[in-house]
């Protein structure tokens, strides 16, 4: 049996991105579909968990400059495995920093709601400013260690 084949607008649909952004991840070297005997672009379930992986790398920050460091890597063969397994470690490493500095921007955020919540219930003293509050949880903090 054949293997399922996709026109692009196919394609785009199931992976959930506009033709726009395939072609444009064609013309990058990230996706390299395949052509029928009229030269008409298909791609295949391959392409589909290919991309998928794509966009996971893409999901974790990683640049369009790293994106096709990877693909020209990945393209030369297993000889260049150490040298992808750098650069997927840097860019775990920058993911990782970049879900540290979030989840501290989120508890900033997090206390600033519960401020305002103790502002507008009354749990909060009407003089107490944001810093004030902050100081108070440290302190709240370091004497429940």
């Amino acid at each position: 049996m054949a293997e399922k084949q996709y026109r692009i607008g196919e394609f785009a649909a199931k992976v959930g991105l506009s033709t726009y952004t395939l072609r444009y991840y064609e013309q990058e070297g990230l996706l390299l579909p395949q052509r029928d005997d009229n030269g008409q672009r298909y791609y295949t379930e391959a392409d589909v968990r290919w991309l998928i992986f794509i966009l996971h790398l893409k999901g974790t920050g990683m640049s369009m400059a790293q994106l096709k460091t990877y693909v020209r890597l990945r393209a030369q063969g297993d000889a260049t495995i150490p040298e992808r397994l750098a650069l997927l470690r840097d860019v775990r490493s920058e993911a990782q920093a970049q879900i540290r500095a979030l989840q501290n921007n989120l508890a900033v955020l997090s206390h600033k709601v519960d401020w305002y919540q103790g502002k507008v219930d009354s749990t909060i003293a009407a003089d107490e400013s944001f810093e004030e509050y902050l100081h108070r949880l440290e302190l709240e903090d370091k004497n429940n260690d």
